[in-house]
């Protein structure tokens, strides 16, 4: 390996992490890494005297030059546009705060969020709040005045703050939550969902107009126990109840649930909890093109600055 492939090398984690949080695809994500590899080893690097500011710059003006470009997909999207969902390997054993944090700035309810600010905002937020840049580095990489990075910095906090999803239950229990969950859907169990969910759970469903799903969230714990007790009795995209697989998994910092048949992924659950651990908000990711990630089994150890 080279030393400009070796440089390369030691920042990927950094650039995928970057590039995936201002775009919510992890598809788009590599793609904009590859862009920076190619800039980057066409490059006079002879006067960088920091590759990591410089790589990350690359990266933030290609993931916001992206975001713009498909900006216009995603409000004509057929239903709710919910992100790529990815395999990661963030530790969720424990409760230290570094931890906790890691896991909020990556979760799909997060990255609902940050779906709501305008592309700069996105990405000043992400590299200020998620991986602690100074306002003078973000003004280099999405080459703004710093007066109005420290604007969009101060709207991006504010609109995130107010509808941030509070991860307030104990990561143990979300996870047992999670494997009651698991168990009461594969066995019908109805009873069983009504007691996990919030009395005004909210399921949204993402098929893409790829696959049939719900156009519009699913609200009410009775409405949403009764959708997932008739896995076990319907047919699901083509697959029987036979044989579809449902297996715990660790989707973007937290416990989720992968939905298989025998050649594929069918789909991929995630859940939100209170402070009790009952489930607040389920995301249904079932669009074939968003579940390249999972199917793949390549965890993504996402990173911090």
């Amino acid at each position: 390996m080279s030393g400009n492939q070796q440089v390369f090398h030691e920042h990927r984690r950094l650039l995928f992490s970057v590039a995936y949080r201002i775009l919510g695809s992890a598809a788009d994500a590599e793609d904009v890494v590859q862009d920076a590899w190619i800039t980057w080893s066409s490059a006079d690097r002879s006067h960088v005297a920091d590759p990591k500011a410089y790589l990350t710059r690359i990266v933030s003006n290609l993931a916001l030059q992206r975001l713009r470009s498909t900006r216009h997909q995603r409000e004509t999207y057929f239903g709710p546009w919910l992100p790529e969902p990815i395999l990661t390997t963030t530790d969720t054993t424990t409760d230290n705060a570094d931890a906790v944090t890691d896991a909020e700035s990556v979760s799909v309810a997060m990255l609902v969020v940050l779906e709501t600010l305008s592309p700069l905002e996105r990405a000043v937020f992400v590299l200020k709040d998620v991986f602690a840049f100074s306002h003078a580095e973000i003004a280099q990489a999405v080459e703004r005045s710093e007066a109005a990075v420290r604007q969009a910095a101060h709207r991006a906090r504010a609109h995130v703050q107010a509808r941030r999803p509070r991860f307030t239950a104990d990561r143990t229990r979300q996870r047992q939550v999670t494997e009651q969950f698991l168990a009461a859907a594969t066995g019908g169990d109805i009873n069983t969902l009504m007691e996990l969910l919030s009395p005004d759970v909210t399921l949204w469903t993402d098929g893409g107009g790829k696959v049939r799903q719900a156009l519009k969230p699913v609200v009410g714990a009775q409405t949403v126990a009764s959708w997932f007790a008739a896995i076990t009795t319907v047919t699901y995209q083509g697959v029987s109840p036979t044989d579809m697989r449902a297996e715990l998994a660790e989707i973007n910092g937290g416990p989720g649930i992968v939905f298989s048949a025998p050649d594929r992924v069918i789909a991929i659950l995630t859940l939100d909890h209170d402070t009790t651990g009952r489930i607040t908000t389920i995301h249904n990711i079932a669009n074939p093109d968003k579940l390249h990630a999972i199917k793949n089994h390549a965890p993504h150890d996402i990173a911090t600055r």
